[in-house]
């Protein structure tokens, strides 16, 4: 049974990820210099998947106008969820677009395409639904798996950490009966999640097939795993801009200063500047129309487009959002850090600081390890800036 049609789940706002994701979804975030969607499709189009049908959301406009009506010649159809109330719920979304066999995956999560070609040729042999499996080291923090063979015996929410070892990729193969069954499904807490549905058929002993599988598989699920998907993401030589060399790339309209220094992997993306004796690297993204200044150093961070950095700055394991200003001489010293989010601590995270959309530092400002600024907010000169800074706020000494 072929697998022509994919559903991506992409209506996601991501609220760990916050305050990045003040503006745009998720699955709009940067992976290296391109958003995680476009992987993801990358993905489905080398998969040979002939129609792709988008379910989005949150702040869906801003997929919508930056995809358009196709991406590599697969045409894409929109479906929204208008509240975000679960997965489950997200895929029901699509039932007037598909009523045929399909794919389904997360749109926030890059993935080998060798996970995809395991479920797809599962399931040709069945006909049955079918989930990718893998082996992760902390599957407590992902949903687990529990096999009988092949099919799948158990899918558990919240296991306990140590007790399970495989994970449920997010990876699945339906026919259209997934639209009922999702349909006949109770909410829990008023949403409905798909692993709820699968639970509820596994219970009434009617298969669900597991796919066990490896390769390439990175979640973003906090601000932090923007720096890893991108160290991922360079890497494996998933950067779509010309190579200089094997994992450094420099896009034709860059400009870089004969005396800056670029240390592999790292990518510079379209009309950036990066000028004299600045030392850009390694494990760092430019996104489109980023300038880092003379003598400024940036290493293993992430910069989105039109960030701009003062001459003289440091910035290690630093997130920037879109249009972000910071002055000459701003210090990011890089982590690691204990990070508050959501009313709970994650301890020793690598991450030097996250500045959100529009944030302007008029220099000579310090962030210490953890710090999250959210967007437009302002920092006078000379700020100490630790913990959280929210939206709009203006930091003076």
């Amino acid at each position: 049974m072929s697998l022509d049609t994919a559903v991506v789940l992409a209506g996601g706002e991501g609220r760990r990820l916050r305050p990045l994701t003040r503006n745009r979804p998720k699955p709009m975030l940067p992976a290296g210099n391109r958003p995680i969607l476009e992987h993801v499709l990358d993905t489905l189009v080398d998969a040979a998947v002939e129609r792709i049908v988008l379910v989005v959301g949150y702040k869906h406009d801003r997929v919508q106008e930056h995809f358009g009506p196709s991406y590599r010649d697969v045409p894409l159809e929109y479906a929204i969820q208008r509240k975000e109330l679960g997965s489950g719920h997200a895929l029901l979304q699509a039932r007037e677009h598909v009523d045929e066999p399909m794919l389904v995956l997360n749109g926030d999560r890059i993935i080998d395409p060798s996970i995809v070609a395991d479920v797809t040729d599962a399931f040709a042999d069945r006909g049955e639904p079918t989930l990718a499996v893998m082996e992760h080291p902390e599957a407590h923090t992902f949903g687990a798996v529990r096999l009988d063979g092949d099919r799948v015996s158990e899918l558990v929410e919240k296991p306990m950490a140590g007790e399970y070892r495989l994970i449920n990729a997010g990876v699945y193969a339906f026919t259209p009966e997934v639209f009922d069954e999702l349909a006949e499904t109770p909410k829990r807490d008023g949403e409905l999640d798909l692993t709820a549905a699968i639970s509820r058929r596994i219970e009434a002993d009617d298969p669900v097939w597991g796919v066990r599988t490896d390769g390439l598989w990175v979640d973003a699920t906090f601000p932090w795993d923007l720096l890893s998907i991108t160290r991922e993401v360079l890497h494996t030589n998933r950067i779509d801009e010309p190579e200089t060399e094997d994992t450094l790339h420099v896009a034709p309209s860059a400009i870089v200063h004969p005396d800056a220094t670029l240390r592999a992997p790292l990518v510079v993306g379209p009309d950036c500047e990066v000028g004299p004796n600045a030392v850009v690297g390694p494990d760092t993204a430019l996104g489109r129309n980023v300038t880092v200044g003379a003598n400024a150093t940036v290493e293993r961070s992430v910069l989105d487009a039109d960030t701009r950095v003062g001459a003289g700055s440091t910035l290690v394991e630093c997130v920037t959002g879109e249009d972000v200003t910071l002055g000459a001489n701003t210090t990011v010293p890089g982590g690691p850090a204990d990070v508050a989010l959501d009313d709970r601590v994650y301890r020793d995270q690598r991450l030097g600081a996250v500045f959100a959309d529009r944030v302007v530092a008029r220099g000579a400002v310090t962030a210490e390890p953890g710090s999250l600024v959210g967007p437009n907010a302002t920092l006078g000169t000379g700020v100490h800036v630790r913990g959280r800074i929210d939206e709009d706020s203006e930091v003076v000494r």
